[in-house]
């Protein structure tokens, strides 16, 4: 594979932050994966404070950093990327993903044969089954992700390959206001224009999650504003085409707004014409009843209080995103160019002149 600096067939965008340990393999498993296909990889760093940039400077990538760490979200990662890369085609990996080989032909192929499909994704491998946030992640995706089977999907959750065409239609591949669904929010406008996406039975890459306790994963969330996400995205998508599509598909939105009605009934316990006793055992039973609901369906204390931690640091997340400011996501994100790749061409003059 050569790494071009001019307009190719494919570019593999990692987004990373702080991945030193795993950003090797990453780009490792693109460089195999492009091995038969004239590509790029472009790692995309939001400012890392590891030694993310030094290990991916050791390869024949493009390394561009967000130039302010304070813009730092899931939706400014693509996107700085994406305007870096050069690929008819994008594909979109995480820093702690490795892509599996033979993947990117069969999407290839699958695009050119389906001109209306703007996005193709394959099965992502979860190879993290010990920590509680992922078990209680993979028995949701059996029951209520369909998106995650093979066939048309509403969305392309882990990552996925996409026409440059249909990104230009909807505007911006992600939206950096986001600090989580930024796949989604692409999704649905792609989807309000007409086009499909479309999973493949077919392994694309492996996973393998923060080890971090669950409970510190939730705060982690929260000091990250990943839990803003469903808050922004709503805000994002009011009074555009893809407004109806992201409320509709957002099925954890009618969790989230019922634990907000849940508080308000809280605290409307106060002024209900009772007496203080009754009040008093009232506000209790509310208060008890979601952990005591889920601990009759989960069968488990501790997954039951995980689930009910969960639903409120991601509903007080909603209204947080609900009424944070936006940036103009079309706008350029200010970022620099740390290293870039040198061509098969000119490493040959390099090599002839040293001959010489």
């Amino acid at each position: 594979m050569s790494t071009p600096t001019r307009p190719c067939r494919v570019s593999i965008v990692i987004k990373a932050l702080n991945e030193e340990r795993n950003v090797a393999a990453a780009i490792e498993s693109c460089l195999a994966a492009l091995r038969n296909i004239e590509g790029e990889v472009v790692l995309a760093d939001s400012h890392s404070t590891d030694g993310t940039v030094r290990e991916a400077s050791r390869y024949p990538v493009r390394v561009v950093r967000l130039a302010d760490p304070a813009q730092r979200s899931c939706g400014a990662g693509p996107q700085l990327g994406y305007q870096h890369a050069l690929g008819e085609y994008i594909y979109i990996l995480d820093g702690d993903m490795k892509l599996v080989p033979g993947f990117l032909e069969q999407a290839l192929s699958f695009l050119a044969q389906h001109p209306e499909i703007a996005g193709v994704g394959g099965r992502v491998v979860e190879l993290n089954q010990e920590s509680l946030e992922y078990r209680e992640r993979g028995e949701r995706s059996l029951k209520l992700e369909a998106h995650r089977l093979p066939g048309q999907v509403d969305r392309l959750d882990g990552g996925g390959l996409y026409r440059r065409r249909a990104i230009e239609e909807a505007g911006w591949l992600s939206d950096r206001n986001l600090h989580s669904y930024e796949e989604f929010d692409l999704a649905t406008r792609l989807r309000a224009r007409g086009w499909k996406l479309w999973r493949l039975p077919f392994d694309a890459v492996t996973h393998y999650g923060h080890d971090a306790p669950p409970y510190q994963l939730l705060k982690r969330r929260w000091r990250s504003r990943y839990a803003c996400g469903p808050g922004e995205l709503v805000r994002a998508s009011l009074g555009q085409p893809h407004f109806k599509l992201v409320v509709r598909g957002l099925r954890e939105l009618r969790l989230y707004v019922a634990v907000v009605a849940w508080w308000l009934v809280l605290l409307s316990t106060p002024l209900w014409p009772l007496p203080i006793a009754q009040r008093a055992v009232s506000f209790a039973l509310l208060a008890a009843a979601p952990l005591l609901a889920m601990a009759w369906r989960k069968r488990s204390w501790t997954r039951a209080l995980y689930s009910v931690v969960s639903w409120n640091v991601n509903s007080a997340g909603l209204v947080r995103g609900l009424l944070a400011p936006r940036i103009a996501p079309s706008g350029r994100i200010a970022s620099e160019v740390l290293h870039e790749p040198i061509e098969a061409d000119e490493v040959d003059r390099k090599e002839r002149n040293i001959a010489q």
